[in-house]
């Protein structure tokens, strides 16, 4: 029996002249009183509590329709589902034809600015965690709760690198003018700081699940997971074989963790938080009223909009309005066997139709929005991200092969007596072949979950794959206009207005 949802993000605490939202768990609802201050705030465990959930809240905004940072608008998360080669769009779309994408972009605007707000709402969480004295008598809490936020900085700075490449790398509270005008990253800046973030939170958060009250926040295996994939990310940009043989490192790090063995349970509303999960986005109910404007983000308005979104995947009234619906490629179609187990919970071919988080009917609330939490991270991922470091690093091959095989014999095992997909040759030993297994494995069991294009993205960088227009399979490739400056989406205009130390990237 899954339990009633009241994820929440209402309650605002101003600090430091930005708002904290509450973000409670599923089965909690604790609102302070709007005109909650600093000063008076942070006196108790409960409220430090509030404070790192309203940190999580954050996450709102990559996920669901509406956002903070822009306001009213469609959902940020076509900035990174649609420049991949797993979904097309029947209608333009700036990101899939990387045709027109600029500085005056709404969506990359919105996205910048919510990964800030996270990443400032930890800065100042941080800075009252570690100041206070003597609230905190629960053992352990103190440390679980830091490490939470650094993680939660950490994914944000991950984001904007894989989008922008460079960003400020943002760790202060901002006390005086002097530390405004933050300048840009350069290089890999911004993935060293993810990399210090997760290396400590990986030794503060809690290695044994939350209470049932708190499922849903992270552990220390979501910090190794999503370190190791920073390293191996880091590895990709600059070649760094050491890099390769730490994301391994951190990966053998993970426990308590296992593929389901049905791999449909990653993606219904009956088995969240499963063993699979490592980072999920926790999805709940509008929490002020049922009539919601799913379209407005919560700095906007009392909406406390909470849930995912999926609508890009449907057709018909409350979807993505003339935004168009999200298809699987024809590439994607062609790249999975027709017996493959995986291929129902992922897409019917026949009809172009995405079915992940929808295949057993979408857990709505209200028209747009849904109750399904959004799997960030999956151990699938980590398998398939491990197998790669190994190889790389000059592993053993046969290891590699075997990660990638655990994968698979998921998949064939949901059929009982079944072949497909059968275990790839353990022999091989050709170092391009099995790079392309992984990369073929991973578009497969990822499809469709805004993997891809980070994926592509930094493989270009690796020279593991070359990209050009055909190989994006756009339903319309005469559209294309992909050359390489686009591994560099263009940095918001209104931040190079007002911050001169932030630099455009070339090409734009």
């Amino acid at each position: 029996m899954r339990l009633k949802k009241s994820f929440v993000t209402a309650g605002f605490v101003l600090v430091s002249g930005t708002f904290l939202y509450l973000a409670c768990n599923k089965n909690r609802l604790e609102i302070p009183p709007p005109t909650q201050s600093e000063e008076s705030f942070f006196k108790s465990e409960n409220e430090f509590r509030t404070a790192v959930l309203g940190v999580y809240a954050g996450l709102t905004d990559y996920y669901s329709a509406s956002n903070s940072g822009g306001g009213f608008g469609s959902a940020e998360l076509e900035a990174f589902y649609l420049s991949g080669d797993d979904l097309t769009l029947t209608v333009n779309s700036n990101f899939e034809f990387f045709d027109g994408l600029t500085g005056s972009n709404d969506k990359l605007r919105q996205i910048w600015k919510s990964s800030y707000i996270i990443i400032g709402r930890a800065n100042k969480v941080l800075e009252k965690i570690r100041t206070e004295e003597g609230v905190f008598t629960t053992p352990g809490l103190k440390d679980a709760n830091e490490g939470e936020v650094l993680f939660l900085r950490s994914f944000a700075h991950f984001m904007l690198w894989n989008l922008f490449g460079t960003a400020p790398v943002d760790t202060i509270v901002v006390t005086s003018t002097s530390q405004f005008n933050i300048p840009s990253s350069s290089g890999v800046q911004l993935l060293d700081q993810v990399i210090t973030d997760l290396t400590r939170a990986a030794t503060l958060l809690p290695t044994s699940p939350w209470d049932d009250k708190n499922t849903g926040r992270v552990l220390a295996k979501s910090a190794y997971a999503l370190l190791g994939k920073a390293y191996l990310f880091r590895a990709n940009a600059t070649g760094n074989t050491a890099d390769y043989q730490a994301a391994v490192g951190a990966f053998d790090q993970i426990s308590d963790a296992s593929l389901m063995a049905d791999f449909g349970d990653n993606f219904n509303i009956d088995n969240e938080n499963n063993a699979e999960s490592l980072f999920e986005f926790q999805a709940g109910r509008n929490i002020i009223a049922t009539d919601q404007n799913a379209w407005l983000g919560n700095d906007v308005c009392d909406c406390g909009v909470t849930g995912a979104f999926y609508q890009m995947f449907y057709d018909g009234a409350g979807t993505y309005m003339a935004a168009g619906k999200y298809q699987p490629t024809q590439k994607l179609i062609a790249a999975f066997d027709p017996t493959d187990p995986r291929l129902p919970f992922t897409m019917i071919p026949a009809e172009q139709q995405v079915t992940k988080y929808i295949v057993n009917g979408d857990v709505n609330d209200g028209a747009v929005l849904s109750l399904i939490n959004n799997r960030i991270i999956r151990y699938a991922d980590v398998l398939l991200m491990k197998a790669e470091a190994v190889l790389q690093s000059n592993g053993n091959p046969a290891t590699a092969i075997g990660l990638v095989n655990e994968v698979r014999a998921r998949a064939r095992n949901m059929v009982s007596g079944g072949t497909i997909p059968a275990d790839l040759n353990t022999g091989e030993t050709n170092t391009a072949t099995i790079m392309q297994w992984i990369i073929d494995e991973r578009f497969r069991e990822l499809a469709a979950e805004g993997h891809r294009w980070f994926d592509l993205r930094r493989w270009q960088m690796a020279g593991f794959v070359q990209l050009d227009n055909s190989f994006f399979s756009s339903s319309n490739e005469s559209d294309m206009k992909y050359d390489d400056h686009y591994l560099y989406f263009p940095i918001p205009t209104n931040e190079t207005d007002v911050n001169p130390n932030i630099v455009q990237n070339p090409g734009y």
